[in-house]
């Protein structure tokens, strides 16, 4: 592990998960599609999360695992470009101003290279909508999650801001974090790069301005960093 996160490539997702020898490809009885990568270990952890879920009457589906840097800006390039719609709109066209925009797209989306998926600890759960674990069975999905995930190792990164979390992303209900593994990463990526180091993609000048590291990287749970 000590070897791993002194690795900036890894940090920044700038490698090939289906080639790196501590990911696997997820089996689809976990996942909505095929194809999708993960740690071992967190692959390993969430199979027997998955597991006491389903006798609690509980369907846990993983709907995004692992997104390499190549993938992360094709995202993010699209939605600063103006091909992929944000709440409807054309943000090339409604938010002209660079950092308003990379602001806009930084409510649920990370820049390439900060992103936690990245590093193969995290997933999002079931739906991409905090709405749905409002109410209804998301929101029993929801409350077992948060009374029995942290039993596998995996916590909620992005909590409703509050003083205790008062920048980055907006709330994700759906987004669970390995924190045996991705605490040592968020700590060593703050040792290890810097705003200037976030480049290689549309809008990346605006990384220094917005702070990126500090402000959304680091911009976590404190039970996450």
């Amino acid at each position: 592990m000590k070897e791993l996160t002194k690795d900036q490539s890894y940090l920044m997702g700038k490698f090939n998960p289906s080639t790196h020898p501590d990911f696997v490809v997820m089996n689809t009885t976990h996942t909505s599609g095929r194809g999708m990568y993960l740690r071992k270990d967190a692959y390993e952890a969430f199979k027997e999360m998955f597991t006491a879920a389903k006798n609690d009457g509980i369907d846990l589906r993983i709907i995004s695992a692992t997104r390499p840097f190549s993938h992360q800006k094709n995202i993010w390039e699209g939605k600063w470009n103006g091909s992929r719609k944000v709440d409807g709109k054309n943000l090339a066209k409604t938010f002209p101003w660079g950092s308003d925009r990379a602001k806009k797209i930084l409510e649920y989306s990370s820049m390439p290279g900060t992103s936690r998926h990245h590093w193969g600890t995290d997933i999002d759960l079931n739906k991409l909508q905090n709405s749905y674990f409002e109410s209804g069975y998301g929101k029993n999905v929801y409350l077992w999650l948060k009374d029995n995930a942290p039993r596998f190792g995996f916590r909620q990164p992005y909590t409703a801001k509050d003083s205790n979390r008062p920048n980055g992303y907006n709330e994700e209900k759906w987004h669970w974090s390995y924190v045996p593994v991705s605490v040592p990463l968020t700590r060593q990526y703050a040792q290890l790069l810097q705003n200037g180091s976030i480049e290689g993609f549309d809008g990346s000048e605006f990384a220094k301005e917005i702070d990126m590291v500090k402000n959304y990287v680091l911009g976590v749970a404190p039970d996450c960093k």
